[in-house]
Formats: structure tokens, sequence, C-alpha cells
């Protein structure tokens, strides 16, 4: 049985967060575990509170885990804190996972802030040049870089590229927030530009989006897909699951995607 782990942060309203990612890990028939690094009082209408998980601790779930199952991917998400970065760096280095996928979660859906400002250059430095993949949207690709956000395609790809000079082997750039008819995510590495193409779905229920792409590409990593398999079989998962999240109805904000569309 494949295993994935998720260290990410707790969405107490079940669309976002961990409990996506184990959705996620779960649709794509792979054994899920978890790290959490935060807590948050959140629904589908915003945050209202976050309780940080002691770096300590973080530590201790992360021992526990890596000691006794055999991880073939991690995907990381919420960090929440410098501190919990370098509690996240250390025991990726004791464990040395295989796949890395890190989402840089700055952030929430709702616009409220998931990341501490302090905390952004710790991720730039220490943590992406740990992971396999990075998939920042657009404004968090040019917050990781301190610029304007990219409007064309050229500058989404001289992003992507000055992304990689940290210290990454591949970044996907997501265009959720772009615009146009088709939604187009970019994937750069070392087999150049691939750009991924779907239909832009008009739903507000996009809640968690983010958390079960990286999540989804962790689980076919974690089955022994590479890097573009895995981002193409992800990407066309996800699209199908923000076109099926209306048929769920869930809360009066924005809503999560359907994670078990096959399924029912």
């Amino acid at each position: 049985m494949p295993i994935a782990l998720t260290i990410a942060g707790s969405d107490s309203s079940g669309g976002a967060g961990i409990q996506a990612d184990l959705k996620a890990f779960a649709a794509f028939g792979v054994y899920g575990a978890s790290v959490v690094t935060a807590l948050t009082a959140q629904n589908t209408r915003g945050v209202t509170g976050i309780h940080l998980v002691p770096a300590d601790f973080v530590s201790a779930q992360i021992d526990a885990v890596f000691s006794d199952l055999a991880v073939n991917a991690v995907k990381i998400g919420m960090v929440a804190q410098a501190a919990t970065i370098d509690a996240i760096v250390a025991g990726l280095a004791r464990w040395s996972p295989k796949h890395i996928v890190l989402d840089p979660v700055m952030v929430a859906t709702s616009g409220d802030p998931l990341l501490a400002t302090d905390a952004v250059k710790a991720l730039r430095t220490r943590l992406i040049p740990r992971a396999s993949l990075i998939t920042p949207n657009l404004p968090e690709a040019a917050a990781l870089l301190d610029e304007p956000v990219a409007l064309s395609e050229a500058a989404i790809e001289s992003q992507g590229k000055r992304l990689l000079a940290l210290g990454c082997p591949a970044v996907l750039i997501k265009g959720g927030h772009g615009l146009g008819t088709e939604s187009i995510d970019y994937l750069i590495g070392g087999n150049g530009i691939i750009a991924l193409v779907a239909p832009r779905i008009a739903t507000r229920n996009t809640h968690g989006t983010g958390c079960s792409l990286s999540s989804a590409i962790a689980a076919g990593l974690a089955k022994g897909e590479d890097v573009e398999t895995a981002v193409r079989n992800a990407k066309v998962w996800v699209s199908a699951a923000i076109a099926a999240a209306d048929r769920l109805d869930v809360g009066h904000g924005n809503g999560p995607i359907h994670h078990f569309h096959g399924f029912y």
C-alpha cells in the first residue's frame, strides 16, 4: 500500500488543510498519514482563529510517523511560523523522504493570512530547497519573489525560472487566480515548460483546491509516477472535482470541491 504524509494545518470545516489532503490521498487509493502544524477555527466563510502546534510536538509527530510507516511521498501545506519550518526541515533531514511536494500556503481562499510575515524568508531559503516540487498560485509565486503578480505567460515563465533558482528542481505555477476562459498551470523544470490547460469553471466552491491538487500530486508520486505524470493526472482530477463541487452544497461561503466525484 503506497503511503503519503501530509504536514499541514487542520481545517475544522473539512474542506482544506489536512482534511482535504487525506481525502485526496484516499481518492487516489493511497494511505494517508498526517502531521498537524496548526489548528484553525474555520468554515467556508473564513478563518476566525489559529492555534499553533508547538514546534517540538511537530517534530514528535514527524518522528512517530517515519519511525513506523514506509512513507513514499510527503506533502507540506500550512507551516504557519518560522519555528515550525525549522522543525520540518530538521525532520526531513533525519528521514530523507524521496518525494516532497511543497504547497507554499500563505493566504486562505477567504483571504485570511495563514503564514506569519517573518516566516516567508525561512520558507524561501530553508524549505523550498528541500522540495521536489513547489506548487504556488500566482499571488504566492509573486510573494515568494517579492514581485508583482505575473499577468502574462512570459512573466509567469520568468517567475517560474527564478523560483527554480531557489533550489527546487520543479515548479508548478497554478493559474486559478488568472483571467480568461481557461485555467492554465505551468510546470517548469528540467524538461522545459509545460502548459496544462483546463476550462475555467464558473463556481465559488473552490475551497481547498490548492491543498487538494498538491496532495493529488503527492499521491501520484507515492504510487511511483514521475513528476509530469503525477501533475497531469492531478490536474485532470482536481478539474473534475471543481466541476462537481456544486453538487455538495456545503456551507454558505466558498464551499469545498468534491474529492470523491468519481464515487458519488
